[in-house]
């Protein structure tokens, strides 16, 4: 019997209009890395090894062998990004790959954010942090038409917008400027926690002015938030990191890569600190990507683009359920 409820969340939310555009973005970008040498590549979503990161949280899914007992079996990890398939395949040899699949990140919905979402990244042998700066900002033009990048360093762009060194400020210089500008981290977070107050003043006094005439790339990060890129050994040190701005919204994230496996497990160890100090999981330390490493990770620059971010700039959208079929509540 046919229902009588007007009720039509069985629909989509994005317009046929939104959707055919992002059909002809995807077309143009494998075109983009196709002409120019790249091999589109494939990984796991689903993989016993993840991305250590204090503010990235992978979901995790128990691998059941019985089904009449679901709850009991080996647990792997949905993926936060392809980041370290692809970087197994680089030390196995590759030169120039993409790839665009799906990633989940946990505690992640709002205007700019679903757990689900549409990840494309892309690595290449031989890449200085310029080159992967300069190939961002190439496929940037290439698929918005809104004119080359221009580039600003993390330094410059926090002194320009709000008025701070972020690299020699102590914690407490930097909440002070962020009080004047009526800006407070939350109770749960110690007021010693500098990387904190730079991260709210990034989003709350720079990022706005970022991109707003033509896209921005922001390079040269606190050594402290160098993720899995190189840190540049310069006074004070800063990590060879960037980032793709388009109208006040991060479209991209880019490293000139780490490739020394000792410090990647350095980091991986603090992530995991700082994960349980904010109350957080911890994550699998041991990975086959240091394997990989041990064997000898080729240096190169690697890009992340959230490919439903950059149609909703294209599509001059303010909400990426405006561009996504079924996103949160209607997957």
């Amino acid at each position: 019997m046919a229902s009588n409820t007007s009720d039509d969340d069985y629909a989509p939310i994005a317009s046929w209009s939104n959707l055919r555009l992002r059909a002809g973005l995807l077309r143009r970008l494998r075109r983009f890395f196709d002409d120019r040498g790249f091999l589109e590549v494939e990984t796991p979503l689903l993989s016993h090894d993840t991305v250590v990161d204090r503010h990235l949280d992978p979901l995790p899914v128990k691998v059941f062998d019985n089904p009449a007992a679901p709850d009991r079996g080996p647990t792997m990890w949905l993926q936060t990004s392809p980041e370290f398939g692809m970087k197994r395949l680089m030390a196995a040899g590759g030169e120039a790959i993409y790839q665009v699949t799906r990633s989940f990140r946990g505690g992640e919905r709002g205007r700019l954010h679903n757990v689900e979402f549409t990840m494309v990244e892309w690595y290449r042998r031989g890449d200085s942090m310029q080159a992967g700066i300069e190939l961002l900002s190439d496929m940037a033009e290439h698929l918005l038409a809104l004119g080359p990048a221009e580039t600003i360093s993390y330094r410059e762009a926090f002194i320009r917008h709000a008025g701070i060194d972020p690299l020699t400020a102590e914690p407490s210089a930097l909440a002070r400027a962020a009080r004047n500008r009526g800006l407070s981290l939350p109770q749960s977070v110690p007021e010693t926690d500098r990387d904190a107050w730079l991260d709210l003043m990034l989003v709350e006094c720079v990022e706005p002015y970022l991109g707003r005439d033509r896209p921005t790339i922001l390079y040269d990060y606190p050594a402290s938030q160098a993720a899995l890129a190189v840190v540049r050994d310069e006074d004070p040190p800063v990590a060879e990191r960037f980032e793709l701005y388009v109208r006040g919204i991060e479209l991209a994230n880019g490293y000139h890569e780490l490739t020394d496996p000792e410090i990647l497990r350095q980091r991986i160890a603090v992530s995991n600190r700082q994960r349980e100090s904010d109350g957080k999981y911890r994550l699998p330390e041991a990975n086959r990507l240091l394997t990989a490493m041990e064997h000898g990770l080729p240096a190169c620059s690697g890009v992340a683009l959230g490919f439903d971010r950059l149609v909703m700039v294209a599509a001059g959208a303010e909400n990426l359920d405006e561009v996504m079929a079924f996103p949160g509540e209607r997957a």
